[in-house]
């Protein structure tokens, strides 16, 4: 990391101009699911949100949940009938199955009630690190740092990391900030990728943390 970064006063900048940043079945960081907010609903949610917008997850989820509220009936349903639920999220055939898949495990497996396991979250079809991290940062309030494109995008374009990968960027940032500020990155980077440090076109003159990113310092300077 270059030297002067302050990531700690950064993210604290962030907040102050994004409020609390987006979570999982949230799509603008304010609306309230119409599903409840329980560790599988959101490890559902957040698998749905592979390769998607915001708001066709959270579509999705409402339609999905509205008619099969909990893993024994998304085990018991059709594949097709998951599928027809789930299509605005896109690739429905892929996620039904892993939809389903995942809902039987939970509830065969774990009586119904998903265990706040790291091991366990990476054993489910579709589920790698970023989406385990997220399940437990946000539906079991364990630190853990959810890196996504805006995460790794970001965090390397302001020169706070200089990683290959998401596992490469999720280590460095843990180790930058302290665990309780974990899960915060993830929800804070993620709404500031949306409105300001837009992956094609960042408006770097509205940025409030400009004075710490390597990217923004050197459009200014020309």
């Amino acid at each position: 990391m270059a030297a002067g970064k302050e990531p700690v006063r950064m993210l604290e900048e962030l907040r102050r101009v994004h409020g609390d940043g987006v979570y999982p079945g949230r799509s603008d960081g304010l609306e309230t699911p119409l599903w409840r907010r329980d560790p599988f609903s959101i490890l559902i949610a957040t698998v749905l949100s592979q390769r998607t917008r915001d708001e066709n997850t959270r579509a999705a989820a409402d339609s999905l949940f509205s008619e099969l509220p909990g893993a024994l009936e998304i085990a018991a349903a059709d594949l097709e009938e998951i599928e027809r639920l789930i299509r605005k999220a896109g690739f429905p055939a892929q996620k039904a199955k892993a939809v389903k898949e995942i809902s039987r495990r939970v509830h065969e497996e774990h009586g119904g009630v998903l265990p706040a396991d790291i091991d366990v979250l990476l054993s489910m079809p579709m589920v790698g690190r970023k989406t385990a991290n997220c399940v437990l940062a946000y539906a079991f309030g364990i630190p853990a740092v959810c890196v996504d494109t805006h995460v790794h995008r970001i965090s390397n374009l302001m020169g706070l990391v200089a990683t290959r990968n998401a596992d490469e960027t999720e280590e460095a940032l843990m180790g930058l900030f302290p665990s309780e500020l974990w899960r915060d990155v993830n929800s804070l980077m993620v709404r500031h990728g949306q409105v300001i440090c837009l992956p094609r076109r960042p408006r770097c003159p509205q940025c409030p943390v400009i004075w710490c990113c390597d990217h923004g310092l050197a459009a200014d300077r020309k």
